[in-house]
């Protein structure tokens, strides 16, 4: 699969003046609840309704969705409203029932596109389909993982892809539910620049106050649209009641949105970007070389524990490192999650130094 401006064609031709919207329940619960979200939807910038018809929970005996019924639901919802529809497909079985009641866009989730296996059976059921189908990254931050998958849909004859960033699982607690990882959507965007790429706030944060910042930092990256959990009664909602919003809600985070332009050739603009730019590399390859420093002072201090046969851990001198460094960095404007991650990294830079000298 190669980047391709035909990839954008069935957003381009959409031809919207705002990022794209799809936006509905979590989870489809009654006829009425489906209705009722839909109709104060109608006249917004919402392009797509989405409502979870079956619900891969992470226990059995939870909600897991009204099944077939709830895509009769969505059938009144386009003859209602006209608004086309879309739900979440995580095998053949539901791909064929999802497309036997004219569902007009699919995606697959993130706890199915970690499986090459499923993605092939869906690949092969929707062999041919002028549907448009997007796909969620994997659970785990896998690039080539999320990236397979949708070459076996492209290789199956779909053209009308996408892809949708909702952030990724981890043991750590952290601010949200799903961690970002903007990096890797950023490498994605890179690699495939003209595959619209849909950033999902509700599921990275599971926080409906931190649904705004979420999405703002998308657009400001270029993704091309949003898709947002959106309930007349959220906290009452049957799943995810956390992060979903109401639609008046959503109609205001719409508003509040900057959308930035991707570029301007204006002279005063490049000259000037072109000089923060030049800074950054500057100060980027004065971080190299101190990092490259410190790990020198990480040998000196290897051969030193091997010389005194001392264990290459040392807990308590760890988490001094840390707190300190967690203070000089909120005092610098950092984030503590940044410095964790920062830190940790470089850590375990130090310790692989060490161990390979201790191991010698």
């Amino acid at each position: 699969m190669e980047n391709s401006k035909e990839m954008r064609t069935w957003l381009d031709d959409m031809q919207l003046d705002h990022p794209l919207v799809i936006a509905g329940p979590c989870s489809a619960e009654t006829e009425e609840q489906v209705l009722k979200i839909a109709h104060e939807l109608k006249d917004t910038d919402v392009s797509y309704y989405r409502a979870g018809i079956w619900k891969p929970r992470t226990r059995p005996g939870n909600f897991e969705g009204v099944g077939i019924l709830g895509l009769k639901w969505l059938q009144k919802v386009k003859e209602e409203t006209g608004m086309k529809t879309c739900t979440e497909v995580a095998n053949r079985a539901h791909v064929e029932l999802a497309l036997e009641h004219d569902i007009d866009l699919l995606w697959i989730g993130a706890r199915t596109s970690v499986s090459p296996f499923i993605m092939q059976e869906i690949a092969d059921a929707l062999a041919g389909t002028d549907k448009i189908v997007l796909v969620k990254n994997p659970i785990n931050p896998d690039l080539s993982l999320w990236l397979g998958g949708i070459e076996r849909l492209y290789t199956a004859g779909i053209k009308n892809l996408g892809a949708i960033h909702r952030g990724f699982s981890t043991y750590e607690k952290t601010k949200y539910r799903n961690i970002p990882e903007w990096q890797l959507a950023i490498e994605f965007k890179n690699k495939f620049p003209d595959l619209p790429l849909i950033n999902d706030p509700s599921h990275i944060t599971g926080n409906r106050d931190m649904i705004f910042d979420v999405s703002q930092t998308a657009l400001d990256l270029n993704f091309d649209g949003l898709m947002i959990e959106t309930h007349f009664d959220p906290d009452n909602a049957w799943s995810d009641a956390a992060q979903q919003v109401t639609p008046s809600t959503l109609v205001q985070i719409m508003k509040d949105l900057k959308i930035r332009k991707e570029n301007d050739s204006e002279e005063a603009y490049t000259k000037d970007l072109a000089n923060l730019r030049a800074q950054i590399d500057v100060i980027d390859n004065q971080l190299i070389e101190s990092l490259g420093k410190r790990m020198k002072i990480s040998d000196s201090i290897g051969k030193l524990k091997k010389e005194k046969n001392v264990a290459v851990l040392q807990s308590n001198r760890w988490n001094q490192i840390l707190g300190a460094m967690i203070l000089e960095g909120e005092s610098k404007g950092l984030s503590e999650e940044f410095v964790l991650r920062m830190f940790k990294a470089i850590h375990q830079e130090s310790i692989n130094h060490q161990e390979k000298i201790l191991n010698k």
